[in-house]
């Protein structure tokens, strides 16, 4: 852990972060990010560190998965002596006060997978601002105060769903119903923006939306809802998959199920994932969501043990998953 590297005044004032959220430089608290120098956190390869990981929940596989990567990776770093994960189980206050107690332990490195993007975006600034090299994976804050992020291009991951919908499923057009992501959280807005430039064109119709959560029961239910608002429903494109399936229960139970097409994202290679999904023909396409648990664990290295800098943007790759490759994509992912 950081011993020396704050001055005694920003380590008093992280101390008091959870009851004193005014205190802090000018700077630190500003709405404004503050260049960083990431080799100042850099103590090279003989120190030990300590990284604090703030996820946003553990009710969705995929963030389940990204923990377990990152814990899996930092393993392999011996100097990663420490990995201290917190469960925000969805409630962005406790997010904010889990982060506020892993500054108030001068952690080495803060790593984030935000809830929402604005009720987290003073805090992560804060810490940031403040010094500590910041890891965001798979969803963004507002603005630039952060160190690095490591995920998709989640517009470019909605725009290639809706090329499929457009080019593949539907191409003479046809009646979809949208499950979005938790509204505050980028993906969510990325995703349908997406998802809308890539149907640009087609004779697609979004007739009815609804916000799931990111979750497999919440998507059952809302899509028990839209499937009796509009019967004339004839797919359904989901954020995630655990909510793709969730849609699939809902038309299953409605006697729909072979009536309807269903497209996630995600293709976690599980047994509970999406590419089983696929292979099994609940779902006609998911599309691969790296967790980015290595990617992030490679970055902490590169920021903490070689002094190296890290790029802005860490964007991982996606590919298309049918029932044609799903075999393939499975076993290709769990290699090793």
């Amino acid at each position: 852990m950081r011993k020396t590297t704050r001055s005694a005044f920003a380590a008093a004032c992280a101390a008091l972060a959870v009851t004193a959220a005014a205190c802090g430089t000018t700077s630190e608290n500003s709405g404004a990010a503050k260049p960083q120098d990431a080799r100042a956190a850099c103590g090279g390869p003989d120190r030990q560190y300590t990284i604090g990981m703030s996820q946003a929940n553990l009710a969705e596989p995929y963030r389940v998965r990204m923990d377990d990567d990152i814990r899996k990776f930092a393993a392999q770093v011996p100097q990663f002596k420490d990995v201290q994960f917190a469960d925000a189980a969805k409630d962005n206050a406790k997010q904010v006060s889990d982060v506020e107690s892993f500054l108030t332990k001068q952690v080495d490195l803060l790593m984030i997978s935000p809830n929402e993007a604005a009720p987290l975006t003073d805090i992560v600034r804060r810490a940031y601002n403040s010094g500590t090299p910041v890891v965001l994976l798979d969803r963004k804050v507002n603005g630039e105060a952060f160190t690095t992020y490591v995920g998709v291009d989640n517009e470019a991951i909605g725009r290639q769903a809706g090329e499929y919908f457009k080019n593949v499923l539907f191409p003479d057009g046809g009646k979809i119903v949208e499950i979005k992501g938790l509204s505050g959280s980028t993906p969510a807005h990325e995703r349908h923006d997406g998802f809308m430039q890539g149907i640009a064109g087609s004779k697609i119709e979004i007739i009815g939306d609804d916000d799931g959560g990111w979750e497999r029961a919440e998507g059952q239910e809302k899509m028990d809802a839209l499937l009796k608002a509009h019967p004339d429903a004839q797919a359904v494109y989901a954020h995630n998959d655990p909510m793709a399936e969730g849609a699939y229960l809902a038309a299953q139970a409605a006697g729909k199920a072979d009536q309807l097409k269903f497209v996630g994202i995600d293709g976690l290679p599980i047994e509970a994932g999406g590419i089983k999904a696929v292979e099994q023909g609940r779902l006609q396409a998911t599309f691969l969501n790296p967790t980015g648990g290595e990617e992030a664990v490679e970055a902490a290295k590169k920021i903490l043990v070689d002094c190296e800098p890290t790029e802005k943007l860490q964007t991982l790759p996606t590919e298309l998953i049918t029932k044609e490759n799903a075999g393939e994509v499975y076993a290709r992912l769990n290699q090793g």
